[in-house]
């Protein structure tokens, strides 16, 4: 990503973050583009241009009246069919084809010795990652600016583990998804480490369709345990591939977006992105 385009993002994310705190009062044009210092006309440019929508359409899809149509747009049968079929839907990505092998028991418990992980940094239009993978596909992934930070947490996930920073196939597969190129979901492929459980409840997230948002209750009722909420949040915090497993799609049930490990402002910019595309897919095959 350009210079350039990290200053885009960082003020649509401010734009973003204006919007949210002042929802009620509906900001105009006008409004928004003077809290990030720019004109409306520039404003409404650069926003266009990253988003494929206008900021209006843009406000319409991150509303909180949005996401509440959205969760009443939800139904058992389509996430049991899409569950059951494999994750094979109509919805793009998010079909998903991604494969999800956990890691053996020992793997486990040994953190991720005799494992060899390649790491890279990318800059994305959600800011900048670390993506790391081992010969079977992506084990982490995740938004942070500074390296040194990424590359301690990374340690810390799999600390008996041998590192290299190195460019590889499942490394790039996984990136094409922030260019929209997800004409091949099959070639993305996860590694992860995790107990039974958490796997369930990430092969979960992969069935909630791009532009659809699920809730904790929602995704405990379909993994056989309506009381476990509480643990589906935990497990979904502990998801340790960003925008991939898209944790970012579960919100809670009064309708309000909740937290999100690399940031609520994020969380709200993927929400929209997602949103946005949908919608000019539908408008372009109509």
């Amino acid at each position: 990503m350009s210079t350039q385009n990290q200053i885009d993002y960082h003020r649509i994310a401010k734009a973003i973050e204006y919007i949210r705190s002042n929802f009620k009062l509906q900001p105009n044009l006008d409004e928004v583009a003077e809290k990030i210092n720019l004109s409306p006309a520039h404003f409404q440019k650069i926003f266009t241009d990253w988003a494929g929508t206008s900021p209006k359409k843009f406000l319409q899809f991150i509303s909180l009246e949005h996401a509440k149509s959205l969760l009443k747009e939800e139904k058992a049968s389509l996430f049991d069919a899409t569950f059951e079929t494999g994750f094979s839907s109509t919805s793009r990505l998010h079909d998903l084809f991604i494969k999800i092998e956990g890691m053996s028991p020992a793997e486990y418990k040994n953190g991720g010795k005799n494992l060899i992980i390649q790491y890279r940094f990318s800059e994305t239009c959600f800011g900048k990652v670390i993506v790391a993978s081992t010969e079977k596909g992506i084990c982490y992934m995740a938004f942070e600016e500074n390296e040194e930070h990424a590359l301690r947490e990374l340690h810390h996930k799999f600390p008996n583990a041998s590192f290299s920073e190195q460019h590889n196939d499942l490394q790039k597969n996984a990136l094409s998804i922030f260019e929209k190129d997800w004409s091949h979901p099959e070639t993305i492929k996860l590694h992860l480490k995790g107990t039974d459980f958490q796997l369930k409840v990430w092969e979960s997230l992969l069935t909630i369709p791009m532009g659809k948002l699920s809730t904790y209750g929602n995704l405990a009722g379909k993994i056989g345990n309506s009381k476990a909420s509480r643990a589906v949040g935990t497990a979904i915090g502990s998801n340790p591939v960003a925008f991939l497993i898209p944790c970012h799609r579960v919100i809670q049930s009064s309708g309000k977006l909740g937290g999100y490990m690399w940031g609520s402002d994020r969380k709200q910019l993927m929400i929209g992105w997602e949103s946005s595309r949908v919608y000019s897919d539908t408008l372009h095959t109509n």
